[in-house]
């Protein structure tokens, strides 16, 4: 027998939105949205601002002119009846959406209040005379959010211990989680948002490139600042081309990573967030900075083969899992999203070793405790493109989400914005909601609460022009002519769907 929430069936929600559902083949909007029957549409007001009258669904999806193909479902928050949709079945690339479904995941498997460790292990006995005989220990236990501040302590808390000289190896252990070059592929190289992850990460696995004009030549460097610390970084190195194209470059090696630029590309000067592809290198490389600064000498970091022990010397823990989540939500940080969603995958199956194995876990996980089966997932992120839900799967896990309470209060408020694309914060209606975007994609999916007494909204909104993404040239995805502006027109027509519903259901 189906689990029944007030008065309503989950499998009576997919059978009545199935219902609802229109043949996939036909054009965005060649056809009337389905709609339930509704009262006249009525203004509301508070603090004197006004709903938008309900525009209707052919005029707002003639204004944002997306092409593609353009679905939604919004339904009563209470009973889960359909208020309204349109290609409710037409799989679509749910974007960093994805991240609202990862956030109910990890806490599920992990619990809130997990958090993540990184340890300082010491073999070969204690530390005598300020020196270690043995080796010293980096050991990751997968946190996505550890900054160059947090070795830093680190660090400090070597040197208190009295340490100032390893004579054994250097070892950096990472195996946590598996070791996975990016998140995407077909991506340009210097993509900050699809670096590397592992057991090990550091800063987000991005390290800060800066160049500037110094006595009329160009000097370039690489260190992995913080808002305290400057350290430099060894083991990534990068180096100026006499060439226009392509502006970067990368090959790297398991002891070496290395970057070209190109130099008709640097200008007077600037900086940028490279991505990091051997981050426990990395992790270990900067410790080891760190260390030195503080008159501590270690050898070069080396890559553990397994998972090793010690004697405990420090350790450095996240903030609790709730609190990571809900900044993830937030920020919409991808590394985040991953290690998370593979580190409660690997709570149940330790083998999982690839993104897609534990996306599709995760996807298995929302099918038996929400209950909505047909969800496709590549990674955690919505960073592959080839992730696919429908409206109608997305709406329901969300209103299975809303009835449980937990994942509504992690959600960011999202800002309605006016004519010339202002936020409004005086806006009557209250939205709270995960966006996803990719180069023409785009995803909302949340909780709208229209003014006054009107009832609560649960909403997936979702639309891509694919066929115009998959044309854009791999060295042209990070900032490809023509998708800013189509994003913009896409969140106008999100928020449109949005007024219109508070209008017509407030």
């Amino acid at each position: 027998m189906p689990l029944k929430r007030d008065g309503i069936s989950r499998r009576g929600l997919m059978g009545g939105l199935a219902a609802a559902a229109a043949s996939t083949a036909m054009p965005a909007w060649a056809r009337a949205p389905e709609r339930s029957l509704f009262p006249a549409p009525r203004v509301v007001t508070q603090s004197g601002r006004p709903v938008p009258a309900a525009q209707s669904v052919e005029t707002l999806l003639a204004r944002a002119n997306l092409g593609g193909i353009t679905s939604f479902v919004a339904l009563d928050a209470e009973s889960g009846s359909l208020i309204e949709s349109l290609n409710p079945e037409s799989p679509m690339p749910p974007a960093s959406a994805t991240k609202a479904a990862t956030a109910l995941y990890a806490l599920s498997q992990l619990g809130s209040e997990h958090r993540f460790e990184t340890r300082v292990l010491a073999t070969g006995g204690a530390i005598s005379g300020g020196t270690l005989q043995g080796d010293l220990v980096l050991q990751g236990g997968g946190d996505p959010t550890l900054q160059t501040d947090g070795l830093a302590r680190l660090a400090d808390a070597l040197v208190g211990a009295g340490l100032r000289e390893v004579r054994g190896r250097f070892l950096v252990d990472e195996n946590a989680l598996p070791r996975i070059d990016h998140i995407a592929p077909d991506m340009p190289p210097q993509a900050g948002y699809n670096p590397a992850l592992s057991g090990l990460n550091l800063n987000f696995n991005r390290v800060h490139f800066l160049w500037q004009r110094e006595g009329g030549r160009m000097q370039l460097s690489l260190d992995a600042r913080s808002a305290r610390e400057v350290p430099p970084v060894s083991v990534i190195g990068i180096e100026a081309r006499d060439r226009s194209t392509p502006i970067y470059t990368y090959d790297g090696t398991e002891a070496r990573e290395m970057w070209t630029v190109a130099a008709g590309a640097l200008g007077g000067g600037g900086s940028r967030w490279l991505p990091v592809r051997r981050p426990g290198l990395y992790t270990g490389d900067v410790l080891r900075a760190l260390l030195a600064a503080r008159g501590c000498t270690l050898p070069p970091p080396q890559t553990a083969r397994g998972r090793t022990g010690g004697q405990l010397l420090a350790v450095n823990q996240s903030e609790p899992l709730v609190t990571i989540m809900r900044e993830m939500l937030r920020f919409s940080t991808n590394i985040t999203a991953e290690c998370s969603g593979l580190a409660a995958s690997r709570r149940g199956d330790g083998a999982i070793a690839r993104l897609d194995a534990s996306g599709q876990r995760m996807a298995e996980w929302i099918a038996r405790r929400h209950g909505v089966p047909g969800m496709y997932f590549v990674d955690h992120s919505g960073l592959g493109d080839r992730s696919r839900v429908t409206a109608r799967t997305m709406a329901a896990f969300l209103l299975s989400a809303h009835r449980e309470a937990v994942l509504p209060p992690l959600l960011r408020r999202h800002m309605m914005r006016d004519a010339q694309y202002r936020e409004m914060r005086d806006h009557p209606v209250t939205v709270r909601a995960k966006t996803g975007t990719l180069n023409f994609v785009n995803a909302l999916g949340g909780y709208a609460r229209p003014p006054g007494s009107g009832r609560e909204i649960v909403f997936a909104i979702m639309s891509a022009d694919i066929a115009r993404r998959d044309a854009i040239p791999v060295d042209s995805r990070e900032r490809p002519p023509g998708a800013p502006d189509w994003a913009r027109r896409a969140r106008m027509l999100q928020q449109g769907l949005i007024e219109r519903w508070s209008a017509l259901h407030g």
